[in-house]
């Protein structure tokens, strides 16, 4: 069985470049997989009915939400798929299992006025509050994921023409290995510049057996010897970016549910979908495979919905005992 999952996991990643993430996923399906159907039985013999079941009850019962067990029904189908196309089985007894329908849940973002907040909260006349702050910026104005922020490399910034200007470019590789290019805002190009520049950052080794430079970088060590503290052992992680966030955002008073390094991502999406932006452009700029993923941002454009409803709305072309009231109230507004 170990073998056969090993040779599988091989395949995924070597013909199809899929992620270690989702290799990891696969690779846990299938174990609780064998430990279901027994110690003494092979995978290869397990039966339609008993894929299903797995699949949908028994996993329910473990106490899996429909919306997780969607890897594990993924695992099933590809694998008994590979076994029929290698001739270990006769027929794809998972070409029937289904995934379970679930509910899409809208995503947590985080606000304009708290992100504004947390961007005001790293120590500008300190090294570590530059660097902060240039990767705060970074989540915040290009929308890329912990994964892509924590790749980066001094060689992934680069510089392109846009209408006469030099601006810069960020190369960043993320979900499924899939790499784009992405505008940096000023406000951001501006902040990395600074970082970039500063005298404490050129005192550090961190040069990539490639030859490159790792982009944001560590000042605390705690997993090596201080001779072995250079190079990518100065590479953030992503836990390192979560309490970079929860850090700063617990200060400024923000809601822990916004305290999340993907609650930006989320930001991004959305004030794109207020801007008008086309959805198709969103997808390229958030790198989403499926347009699916862009869409739900439409949901969570609240400004542009209150804008429709109070401008377009029925309530608007009908007078009411207290229109009167609206309008004086619409007058004596303050002006945006």
């Amino acid at each position: 069985m170990a073998d056969l999952v090993d040779d599988f996991l091989n395949f995924k990643q070597g013909n199809q470049g899929r992620a270690a993430s989702t290799l990891d996923k696969y690779r846990d399906a299938l174990g609780r997989l064998k430990a279901y159907l027994g110690e003494d039985r092979e995978l290869e013999s397990a039966s339609a009915d008993e894929l299903l079941v797995f699949t949908g009850p028994f996993l329910h019962k473990c106490g899996i939400s429909a919306r997780s067990r969607k890897p594990f029904v993924a695992a099933v189908r590809e694998f008994y798929k590979w076994l029929k196309e290698r001739g270990h089985t006769k027929s794809n007894v998972a070409s029937a299992v289904p995934y379970p329908r679930s509910g899409r849940p809208l995503p947590k973002g985080i606000s304009l006025v708290n992100a504004e907040k947390i961007m005001w909260g790293p120590d500008m006349s300190t090294f570590v509050g530059v660097r902060d702050a240039a990767m705060l910026s970074v989540l915040i104005g290009c929308g890329i994921r912990v994964s892509g922020l924590v790749g980066l490399n001094e060689s992934s910034l680069s510089n392109a023409s846009h209408n006469g200007q030099v601006r810069m470019v960020v190369r960043v590789n993320e979900k499924g290995g899939r790499e784009r290019v992405l505008p940096v805002p000023v406000e951001t190009e501006l902040m990395l510049r600074v970082y970039l520049e500063h005298p404490e950052l050129k005192a550090i080794e961190r040069s990539t057996k490639d030859g490159g430079q790792v982009l944001f970088v560590t000042v605390r060590n705690t997993r090596c010897a201080p001779h072995e503290y250079h190079g990518e052992r100065r590479r953030f992680c992503r836990k390192g970016v979560w309490e970079v966030v929860k850090k700063y955002g617990r200060k400024a008073g923000i809601p822990e549910i916004e305290l999340r390094p993907h609650a930006f991502r989320h930001l991004f999406g959305t004030e794109l979908t207020e801007g008008g932006v086309p959805t198709l452009t969103t997808q390229d700029l958030m790198g989403h495979a499926d347009a699916k993923s862009t869409a739900i941002y439409i949901h969570l454009a609240s400004r542009n919905k209150q804008e429709a409803v109070d401008k377009h709305g029925p309530m608007a072309k009908i007078r009411t005992p207290i229109s009167d009231l609206v309008g004086r109230l619409n007058s004596a507004a303050p002006r945006a």
